[in-house]
């Protein structure tokens, strides 16, 4: 009965107009939106020690679409497990639903490691940003052989923009990923609106790109998990923020103006010691955070997702000697990879602002103070609750 009257409480709240106004330059946690864990210090992927995170973000043009002029709403973003250095690392994935593409699959599936940067980007923008890593890694890190491999096989996943952005034109240009590289940096990154999440749309509000983090500690030693989404999927029915259903309360809010459905790429980031099978069980764990929000998996969306390990195994004539953590810890690490995914997922949500694309289509941000609202009362019920 209570949880019945908070819910029409929070209905009558959220069709109250003073609440459709919108803060600006904030994440979910300044909402008052309750979530479980410890974070790191700037609540991103970036807290992982030596990871960095770059974006370069293209937008131009308004009005009618006009195929390779515009309007332009994209971009591209990088991440970098071992920062701008040549050193491998351990990955695994998992591929929840498989209406996409992530480049690099079959290197992994095998062998469990890549090297260089990570891209995300639009969907078909994925070539050109896969050979402008490969270029930038040989010349980067080439010997100048001609038989050195140091171009290797870029990892690219991409989400689709179409609603928004001039995506038949092309307008993602190896520039602009050499230019998401040599920016990327660790520490506080932007979120929403920005690089490969620039014209993304989640839940049918605007989406983008979202990062969190958390600390857990194993055998007395804290490690890292970090998470970043491009996140470009679900339907507005079906958004929950921590189990209050923020979807069916604002059903007819901030309608967009076209429907759009897509897909959502993450990458889990750790500093803890994992191999790579380990690591596919971490990406699948992925689906789990995805799912806190309320998707069910649309047969049109491209769900597919990375794990990596920053530890450096040890290599002594040529024989590899990896650490891993022992199975039951990695219970934690799953916690923290579920944990994070859902935050990052609510910070893009948070962090997007509103964006009118080709033809005038409009996706509107999720109402800041709405939602803010609702989670006063909701914490106050469950104080009472108590």
């Amino acid at each position: 009965m209570k949880t019945y009257k908070l819910l029409i409480f929070i209905s009558l709240v959220a069709s109250h107009p003073i609440y459709s106004q919108k803060s600006q330059n904030l994440r979910a946690r300044d909402l008052g939106i309750p979530f479980d864990g410890r974070t790191g210090q700037f609540n991103a992927i970036t807290d992982v020690p030596g990871v960095e995170v770059g974006y370069q973000t293209k937008i131009t043009g308004s009005s009618k679409l006009i195929v390779g002029q515009g309007p332009v709403r994209t971009g591209v973003t990088v991440v970098l497990p071992k920062g701008k250095l040549d050193k491998e690392y351990p990955i695994g994935y998992f591929i929840f639903n498989g209406n996409g593409e992530v480049t690099g699959l079959p290197y992994i599936y095998d062998f469990g490691k890549s090297k260089g940067p990570i891209g995300i980007t639009n969907t078909y923008s994925v070539g050109v940003t896969r050979d402008a890593i490969g270029e930038w890694c040989f010349n980067n890190f080439s010997l100048t052989d001609h038989h050195d491999f140091r171009f290797g096989l870029p990892i690219v996943g991409e989400t689709f923009d179409g609603g928004l952005n001039d995506i038949n034109g092309f307008h993602i240009k190896k520039e602009d990923v050499f230019k998401a590289i040599e920016s990327a940096k660790t520490g506080l990154i932007e979120e929403g609106n920005v690089g490969g999440g620039t014209g993304m749309v989640c839940y049918s509000f605007k989406g983008g790109t979202g990062t969190a983090s958390r600390i857990i500690t194993i055998g007395g030693k804290e490690y890292t998990v970090g998470v970043i989404v491009q996140a470009n999927f679900g339907y507005r029915k079906h958004l929950s923020i921590r189990g209050v259903p923020i979807g069916k309360l604002l059903s007819d809010t901030l309608l967009p103006s076209v429907n759009q459905d897509g897909s959502i790429i993450a990458i889990v980031g750790t500093d803890a010691p994992l191999t790579p099978l380990q690591l596919n069980m971490v990406a699948k764990r992925v689906t789990l955070g995805v799912a806190r929000t309320g998707t069910t998996g649309s047969t049109g969306s491209g769900d597919i997702f990375l794990a990596f390990s920053t530890h450096e195994p040890t290599v002594t004539n040529g024989v590899v000697e990896l650490k891993a953590l022992d199975d039951r810890p990695l219970n934690r690490v799953f916690s923290a990879t579920v944990e994070a995914t859902e935050e990052a997922i609510i910070n893009a949500l948070i962090a997007a602002e509103d964006m009118e694309g080709i033809n005038g289509n409009t996706f509107y941000s999720i109402p800041h103070s709405t939602v803010k609202q609702i989670f006063k009362h909701y914490s106050d019920f469950l104080e009472k609750a108590k």
